[in-house]
């Protein structure tokens, strides 16, 4: 089953060009080194937008966003009361545990993004995607008063510390940066499955917006490589050798059981 290829695509066609292609642009003059501008995010299946939990779960219902994360606050229970100190670190600590969001996951890492687009078995007879986005770019369209903050620090991605300094609450980011807009940023490590993940998050100034509407005016800012059905267990093989598995990105032990089940399935199965 294949997706329709946009001019936005890479039809990838080895594991030699992926690797080749995530490293897209990754070389920086002025530094001699490679470093490169993507964030990235793997799904299984090609055709899957980008659309956040939150408006999978509740629909066209932006007003619900307040309430979740006001009861989220109330009832949860953390050592560290930080945690849901403000609503963004709330809304981060949500996320990671699974509440409907308007946050997206990204990593700093390409093969973590592979990981992501190769680990669901059952979805190896359809093409799965690798998305690319230039947060660098991406940020550089925030106003101005978010750009000084970055000015300030120095830095290409905005941290929860720095957003909650100038914005205390999600509304008062939305109406800064304007409906519909996107960056993104940093979350603080509140686990070793977000330090092992390299994360990197994406958020929308509009709970119901979707990714992909945003990117069809920006599309010098993304690209996407289709990883072909045909190639995923090759993909597969070569990440779970170099220790990119369940067992790492989801330290504990149920990292380690999703990792074993996946591991010894029978290809013919």
């Amino acid at each position: 089953m294949n997706c329709a290829i946009t001019s936005n695509d890479i039809k990838i066609e080895s594991w030699n060009q992926l690797v080749d292609e995530v490293y897209h642009e990754s070389w920086k003059p002025s530094l001699e080194r490679f470093r490169s501008d993507y964030a990235f995010r793997g799904l299984s299946d090609a055709r899957y937008r980008l659309e956040n939990s939150f408006l999978r779960n509740c629909g066209n219902r932006p007003d619900l966003e307040y309430h979740i994360l006001r009861n989220f606050r109330k009832y949860a229970r953390t050592r560290d009361t930080n945690q849901t100190s403000t609503q963004l670190r709330a809304l981060v600590l949500a996320q990671h545990h699974g509440l409907s969001t308007r946050l997206l996951d990204w990593t700093y890492s390409p093969f973590v993004a592979m990981h992501f687009a190769t680990s669901n078995t059952e979805k190896f007879d359809i093409d799965g995607v690798i998305w690319q986005l230039d947060f660098v770019k991406v940020n550089s369209l925030v106003p101005k008063e978010l750009k000084l903050l970055l000015d300030e620090e120095k830095c290409n991605a905005f941290t929860v510390e720095m957003l909650e300094s100038k914005f205390p609450t999600v509304q008062m980011l939305d109406e800064t940066v304007g409906g519909g807009n996107v960056l993104f940023f940093e979350p603080p490590s509140l686990d070793d499955r977000i330090v092992n993940q390299f994360a990197l998050l994406s958020v929308m100034t509009n709970a119901t917006g979707i990714l992909d509407h945003w990117l069809v005016k920006h599309p010098e800012v993304y690209r996407r490589l289709i990883i072909p059905a045909e190639l995923k267990w090759e993909v597969r093989d070569k990440l779970d050798q170099a220790n990119i598995t369940e067992r790492v990105l989801f330290p504990g032990l149920d990292g380690l059981a999703s990792w074993l089940k996946r591991h010894y399935q029978p290809k013919t199965l």
